[in-house]
């Protein structure tokens, strides 16, 4: 038998991130992620529960309250798929997406991950910074190799 001992919180200046579900604001989630918008088409909302189990979920608060949110499909090996990066408005561009980041790619279960794979339509420079490249044949998908 193995233990996985949970991921530590991390830090950010006055931001918090948190890989613990159980601190997920679901109703935040559900407005972010089910409700018809430019940043989703409108996942049913009986299926809204899947997306949060069979996911490695981070979130971020800010004085307590959640300001930001992503998740990560993977294997846990070979490939990880990187999904609803999210920082609401008055919390962009204080470098806050990139620490987010940095927090999602050092996860214990997801360090020496072979290919990971994103969708952005307008965030190409920041996955850049994590050497992300776009691919050729369709450019708001990018991929990353890790060359182990």
């Amino acid at each position: 038998m193995t233990f996985r001992p949970a991921y530590p919180d991390g830090v950010f200046g006055e931001y918090v991130f948190t890989a613990d579900k159980k601190r997920l604001e679901l109703e935040y989630l559900y407005n972010l992620l089910c409700v018809p918008s430019r940043y989703s088409t409108g996942l049913p909302p009986e299926r809204f529960p899947l997306v949060i189990e069979h996911s490695l979920c981070f979130s971020v608060f800010h004085q307590g309250q959640q300001v930001g949110f992503s998740r990560v499909i993977s294997d846990k090996s070979e490939f990880a798929s990187l999904w609803d990066v999210f920082i609401d408005e008055p919390h962009r561009h204080k470098g806050v997406g990139q620490a987010l980041l940095k927090y999602i790619f050092g996860h214990t279960q997801l360090r020496g991950i072979f290919r990971w794979f994103l969708m952005t339509e307008d965030a190409h420079g920041l996955y850049q910074k994590f050497d992300f490249k776009t691919e050729i044949y369709n450019p708001y998908i990018m991929m990353k190799v890790n060359v182990i």
